[in-house]
């Protein structure tokens, strides 16, 4: 691993997934999937179709800014796949809805959690295109 890693390659890549997290998150998802991935039951269809955006939208900036590491975004659909479910579960368990404190803790959590690990495929981009 390289001592320095390229600055443009790791602003251009944390930009990409911003722009990819902003769209797959909150522009591209539907009701159907935000409400759906939240319910004790039938939550997998949507939660699934919502991962499956965020995973074309890694695959898509891999795909482009490093082509060898495109895999990664099958480690997006499960980090991101159990994140949201994790989150569901605690809002269920905790009994969580807008009106609640909790329900914003765990958004918060939620979204930071998803924003690291854009941080550690902007970091990985950047060593590879340092080279």
């Amino acid at each position: 691993m390289p001592d320095v890693i390229s600055t443009t390659w790791t602003v251009a890549a944390l930009l990409a997934f911003l722009v990819k997290h902003l769209l797959a998150d909150f522009l591209l998802q539907t009701s159907w999937m935000a409400n759906g991935k939240e319910q004790p039951t039938g939550w997998f269809a949507p939660l699934l179709a919502h991962v499956c955006v965020h995973t074309v939208g890694t695959g898509i900036i891999f795909a482009i800014m490093a082509p060898a590491y495109i895999w990664i975004a099958g480690v997006d659909f499960i980090v991101h796949f159990s994140i949201d479910r994790a989150k569901g579960l605690l809002n269920r368990f905790f009994d969580n809805d807008p009106t609640k404190t909790g329900f914003w803790w765990l958004l918060g959590i939620d979204q930071t959690l998803h924003h690291l690990t854009h941080i550690g495929f902007a970091i990985l981009i950047a060593i590879v295109r340092t080279g």
